[in-house]
This record gives C-alpha cells, structure tokens and sequence, in this order.
C-alpha cells in the first residue's frame, strides 16, 4: 500500500493505441516451466497468445487467466501485455511493474527510456503488463469522472457525529459504485493473485524462471511471487521495498514520517538556493508551510479557471507529488512563490497531475484500482475511536502529513469484499539472492522497510543509496544502476549492504 500512488500514475493509455494492429503469429512458444503446474491450471500455462504489432518495436496480447483461482473452470479475466523488443539479440525477458498499487506496465514500457539503462534495452525484451484490476487488462471500474469531481470535492468534519457519519457514507457509496460497475472482480485483485497471474506470463512468454524489476508496490508483487513460486525465481530486483508484515495503520505511519523527511530534504535544499519561496530555518520553514495550507483552508486563491480555485487539499497535493522526484522540486518551489503572489494556477497543475485529472476534467477510468487492491491486501476495521487515537499519534509525528495520512482505515472498511489476508513477513526460502533496495529519503516506502525486506527475505541482498525521491534504479545513481544492471544481465550479486 503506497498511499498517494493513485494521484501519480501517467494518464490512462487510450484504446486507439491498439487499433489496426494486424495479428502475427506467437514470438515465443511456451516451453516446460520450472516447477509443476496443476492439470486444472495447465491450459492457461499452455496458452498460445495472438499478438499484434502496436507500435515500433512493441507488441502487444491479451493473456487469459482465471478471476478466481480456486475456480479454474469458473469465469476469466485478461491481463493485457506490451513487450518492447530488444535492440540486440535479446538474452531473456526481463518483466516490469512500476509500483500502485495500480500502476500500468504497459504505459511504463511505453516510456521506455525513462526507465532502462541502454544496456538492459538491449539486451532484454522488456515487458510491460497491466496487472488484474488496472488499464487495460480486466479492470475496476467505480465512479465516473464526473462522480469523482463531486467526490474529491467532499469535505468532513470528523470531530463531530454527523461529519463521521458523512464520511462513513461516502466512502460505502463510493465502495457500493465499485461493486457495482465491477462485478464478481472486485473481490479476486489482491496480490497474491496477481502473482499467480505473473507465473503464468512468464510460462506464456517461454521463461523457465522470471527476471523481474519491480518498484514500490511492485516489491511486494514480487516478494509475494517469490513465496509462492521460489523454484521458478531468476533474478529478482525489488527497488523501494515495501515491508510486507506491516499493517495498514503501521503503513500509514510509516510513510507520515517519510514524507515529513522528504519535505524537510526539500526545505533544506529549497533554503540554500536563491528563489526560495521560505526564509529562516527549515522549521520556521515548516512552520511558513503549515501557516500557507491552514490559509488557503480559510482563503482559497484564484487560478486561471475562476471555478477552481486553489484550497488546501490542492496545495496539499502539490506538495505530496513533488516529493516523489527532487526533480520536481524546482516546479514545486515556482508553484508556492506563485501562490504567494496571489497565483494559485500552478499549484494546481501539479495538484491535478497527482489526482491524474485531465485539463477538460476527466480521470482514468480505473482509478478505483489502487483501493480496491489495497483493500484486499490488507484487513482493517471500522472503528472510530482506533482511527482518531492514530491520527492524534502520526500528528504528533508530523503536523504537516499527519491528519491527511490518517482515516484510510474506513476506507477498506467500507468496502464490499472483506479482506482476509494475513499481513506476516516473507522469507522465499530456497530461492537465489533476491536484491532488495532502499534509499534514505524516499517519502513513499521508508528505507526501513527495504532494510526489513531484505532482512526477512532468506536470499536477500540489500543496497541502500543516501539520496532523495522514490526508488532508486535509474534516479541518478551509477553506483545503484551499475549494480542492478550487472545483476540483470550477468548475475553478479552485489555485496550484501552496498551503500551508494
């Protein structure tokens, strides 16, 4: 569970992208899989796919699976796959996913070269795929755009009984929508079947063992992956690593202080250069940061639409998706200097990018994916008075992020499928090293949570980079990127606790 992953993922990949495409025969024929496959599952591991060309050097097809995994023979789903084709002869296939839970693969391949070291391009056919419940595969679907206008727009007051109630409300309206516009789905997008999905990808695409690059949320796919299918694990990166034992409320916790170590990372350097919008030190900053949020609460200011002007929930916004790349910070620092002169337009720009609003007012379609999938991993329940004690606790942590990091637990509650997962640590045991990595400053998973991934996991091989911003592969750092490439392409395993 990534907290503000659903206001960052890129724009939805529209379905004209796949129009045209004329369909070629298989690129790969499915070959024996390392571990056996139950002869209830063996026609989805058998499966010959149809793919079409979907742009230069991309290929596209749909792979079915079952929704639900203890009905084999019951309903199916599709998970939607692009492969970007090697530039040389491709050694293998190295499969991706970019955090969420619900981010795209297919519009993280689409992006290639933001990514990939040039190496890795050309060496791995790289694939990208929409995991259950997300894009272009099978997906949740809740509100439409203009519900989630309204919705985003609702304010509570949770220190009385009838703004508790509302709230309450809300989000049962809000799970009754996803339920009902997605069906018998919205109970089967949890990780563990997305990892099933996974293993039948690689059987799909001819790989006896999976080479895996996943961040963020990803780490957990793949650490769940690696649990499940450890005879079938190859060389497995887990970039920005998420602690699986954590509950929901130590999740939440968690990232109310990475994010209140981000933003003083960002005030720090903001200080020392010359447009700073701040004066002072970086907690009189903190304090100019926390008296602008309370202002725009009482006095919104104008933007360039007279309709939408800037409030605190906006620059909050602006504030968290910075956070996630030093860099933003640049556009950032402009926004709130422009605020302060009575200009609120940039702010909210970065604020609709992180609530993934189009200009003309629209939302991915599948936004509900991110709780719809976090609600199924992790159980929670409705209790007022548990709710307000964590507020008041991650409060103290952080003025800035504590209450707004707070009260997501209604948000599971209230969903319509319960969970009932068992949040516990994952060990993989028997597999081959698995590299896990965390970085000092990253806002979104605390590099204390890489750290006790990789303690848990039995083959796990920690790097941790000093440095700002989520993840850490492909963020600046040749040492870090030197390292995973090497592992990637040649399985050099890194020294176990490699600071770069």
């Amino acid at each position: 569970m990534v907290f503000s992953r659903a206001r960052l993922a890129a724009s939805a990949v529209g379905l004209a992208l796949l129009t045209g495409c004329t369909t070629a025969a298989p690129m790969v024929q499915p070959t024996d899989t390392s571990a056996p496959v139950p002869d209830e599952l063996e026609q989805y591991y058998t499966q010959e796919l149809d793919w079409s060309e979907c742009g230069t050097n991309f290929d596209c097809a749909d792979v079915t699976v079952p929704m639900d995994y203890d009905e084999p023979d019951g309903e199916t789903i599709t998970i939607a796959v692009k492969t970007f084709r090697a530039a040389d002869t491709a050694q293998g296939t190295l499969f991706v996913n970019p955090g969420g839970p619900g981010g795209s693969g297919i519009e993280m391949v689409e992006n290639i070269s933001s990514y990939f070291g040039s190496e890795l391009l050309r060496n791995f056919d790289i694939v990208g795929f929409d995991p259950r419940g997300v894009g272009e595969s099978s997906a949740v679907r809740c509100y439409d755009s203009a519900e989630l206008e309204e919705y985003y727009s609702l304010e509570f007051d949770l220190e009385t009984d009838q703004g508790w109630d509302d709230y309450v409300q809300a989000l049962t309206d809000y799970g009754d929508a996803c339920e009902a516009n997605t069906g018998e789905l919205i109970g089967h997008v949890d990780t563990i079947s997305a990892a099933r999905d996974l293993d039948v990808l690689r059987a799909v695409m001819g790989e006896s063992t999976l080479t895996y690059l996943g961040y963020s949320y990803g780490t957990l796919l793949g650490a769940t992956y690696a649990d499940l299918f450890g005879d079938n694990v190859g060389r497995l990166v887990l970039d920005g690593a998420i602690d699986p034992s954590l509950s929901f409320t130590e999740v939440s916790t968690g990232q109310v202080r990475g994010f209140e170590r981000a933003y003083r990372s960002y005030l720090e350097d903001c200080l020392a250069g010359a447009d700073c919008p701040f004066s002072g030190t970086v907690d009189e900053a903190m304090q100019q940061t926390i008296d602008l949020v309370e202002q725009t609460r009482d006095t919104p200011v104008e933007t360039s639409d007279p309709d939408r002007p800037v409030d605190d929930a906006s620059l909050f916004n602006a504030i968290t998706v910075t956070m996630y790349s030093p860099a933003s910070w640049p556009s950032l620092t402009s926004a709130i200097d422009a605020l302060l002169k009575d200009d609120g337009s940039q702010v909210q720009f970065l604020s609709d990018y992180a609530l993934e609003r189009e200009d003309d007012g629209t939302y991915p379609e599948d936004q509900g994916a991110f709780r719809a999938i976090d609600c199924l991993d992790y159980p929670v329940e409705l209790d007022r008075q548990t709710s307000t004690a964590n507020a008041e606790a991650n409060e103290e942590l952080s003025e800035l992020f504590g209450e707004a990091f707070s009260y997501g637990e209604p948000g599971c509650a209230t969903m319509p499928v319960a969970s009932d997962a068992v949040r516990e640590e994952i060990a993989a045991p028997g597999t081959p090293p698995i590299v896990v990595i965390g970085t000092t400053r990253d806002p979104a998973t605390p590099y204390e949570w890489a750290e006790a991934l990789a303690e848990q996991l039995e083959s796990g091989v920690f790097i941790g980079y000093d440095g700002d911003g989520h993840t850490a592969y492909g963020a600046g750092s040749a040492c870090v990127d030197e390292a995973v490439e090497a592992f990637l392409l040649e399985g050099l395993v890194p020294e176990d606790g490699l600071t770069c």
